[in-house]
């Protein structure tokens, strides 16, 4: 006879997703061609309770010899306590906010093209390499929660850098079909000397972020709106504020185009010295067309604002168009 647990062991899915693109720059008259992330995404059944998820992304790097690089985007085993509560460790997207828990490295299924500045200005912490005390679906308004411990923004995924850790604190309703509601928290302490994104910075940075999210995608309209007010305190700056605002609405004209728009706004106080000070207004009209489950096409135009170094500095202007084919194989 057949272990069945054996059986439970062997069910492992392999899958991948990619993109291309074309845009054209309206500044720089410049019509060029890319490639995007190649994204392998593999998930295992390993027993009734456990389970597996590793996700791996090869991507263009300027820095690489080979132009190219592989990232440990994500290394997840779950446990399930019973119920819907789960315990997870390894390397997680940071459950923040509705984008960075719902959504992978697959663009196929990104509602715009790109991230909002939300995340390319890297005021997120992406990803956090650590333990996620995790429930969803509970009672009538299907309650969900997560509490994670990690390693924080200064760390790596094998080793923190301090005794410091990251803490991540986010709850979400679901009330109605297709509607989802959350709020979260995050708190790290930056140590003196750590680098962060390629910078050393000098002064201990104590960071708290606030989020909140409201996400809707019904059979008509789509509305995705969030929110991040981040507070970052040094003994020379004191306290200084971030807001990094989006909302994304969308109209399905059928079952196959959505005409959609999102507007990106973030703005940082004077004196910041943890973010690069980029005060930015980003606008974008497109369309997407999902020719069958594993492929779209999308057509974007954005017109993109931002004065580096804060607002007295001279402002920079983008136009850009921008077609993408992202698939699912």
């Amino acid at each position: 006879m057949i272990n069945p647990h054996l059986i439970l062991a062997q069910k492992t899915e392999i899958k991948g997703f990619i993109d291309v693109r074309t845009w054209y720059d309206k500044e720089k008259e410049k019509l060029s061609f890319g490639l995007g992330e190649q994204d392998l995404f593999i998930t295992s059944t390993l027993s009734d309770r456990f389970s597996f998820l590793g996700e791996t992304v090869f991507k263009y790097d300027a820095s690489s010899t080979t132009k190219f690089s592989v990232s440990i985007e994500r290394i997840v085993l779950k446990y399930n306590v019973g119920g819907n509560h789960n315990i997870l460790l390894g390397k997680h997207h940071t459950p923040l906010n509705y984008w960075n828990d719902t959504y992978h490295h697959g663009r196929l299924f990104f509602p715009t093209i790109d991230r909002p500045l939300l995340f390319s200005s890297e005021i997120i912490p992406i990803h956090t390499t650590g333990i996620d005390f995790q429930g969803h679906d509970l009672g009538s308004l299907r309650f969900g929660y997560d509490l994670m411990f990690g390693n924080g923004l200064a760390s790596d995924d094998v080793v923190d850098n301090d005794a410091h850790k990251s803490i991540t604190a986010a709850v979400h309703i679901k009330p109605a079909n297709n509607l989802r509601i959350g709020a979260s928290f995050y708190n790290d302490i930056i140590s003196a000397g750590s680098t962060v994104h390629g910078e050393v910075h000098p002064h201990q940075v104590d960071q708290h972020q606030y989020s909140a999210s409201i996400a809707y995608f019904g059979k008509k309209f789509e509305l995705l709106t969030e929110g991040a007010l981040v507070t970052n305190k040094t003994d020379s700056t004191g306290t200084k504020q971030t807001i990094s605002t989006y909302i994304y609405g969308g109209y399905k004209l059928n079952e196959k185009l959505t005409l959609y728009f999102r507007l990106d706004q973030q703005q940082f106080e004077e004196g910041e010295v943890y973010f690069h000070p980029d005060d930015a207004t980003l606008l974008l009209l497109g369309s997407r067309c999902q020719i069958n489950y594993l492929t779209v096409v999308k057509l974007e135009y954005q017109y993109k604002e931002d004065q580096p170094g804060g607002e007295d500095s001279p402002a920079r202007f983008q136009n850009l168009i921008t077609a993408q084919v992202a698939i699912g194989f």
